[in-house]
């Protein structure tokens, strides 16, 4: 399983989760398609809204390996603003090449590309301490 480093592990100030630490020994776990409706939760909405920021910011409009990147999280996205990069697709492989459909990102996550500053990941690998002399 590919871990995509520098990708920010949850959103920020929050119990949602954006990548798994290691594979599951029974396999991937499948992405399946989620009904999205309008009466979501704030912080639900907010969550599909950073993680859409985090793999934006990561990937770009390049094809991308699913590697570590949860599955849960990518099911409320899947078939909408993510799609298959390759078919046939196979929903539970870590190794699935996955791309976003910026056309349709944009028009359900304006806030995404309107003000990329509002999600600014601080670098997990960055050193806290300044340069000493």
């Amino acid at each position: 399983m590919l871990k995509h480093r520098g990708f920010p592990s949850r959103l920020p100030g929050t119990d949602f989760q954006f990548t798994i630490r290691r594979a599951n020994k029974q396999g991937a776990t499948k992405i399946i398609r989620r009904e999205r409706y309008k009466d979501r939760a704030a912080p639900d909405r907010r969550a599909d809204a950073g993680f859409m920021a985090a793999l934006w910011n990561h990937f770009g409009e390049e094809p991308f390996e699913r590697g570590n990147l949860d599955a849960g999280r990518l099911s409320w996205l899947i078939g909408r603003e993510v799609v298959w990069a390759e078919e046939p697709a196979d929903p539970a492989a870590y190794d699935q090449l996955l791309r976003i459909d910026r056309k349709r990102a944009e028009a359900a996550f304006p806030e995404v590309f309107a003000e990329p500053e509002a999600f600014q990941w601080e670098d997990p690998d960055a050193d806290d301490d300044e340069d000493w002399e």
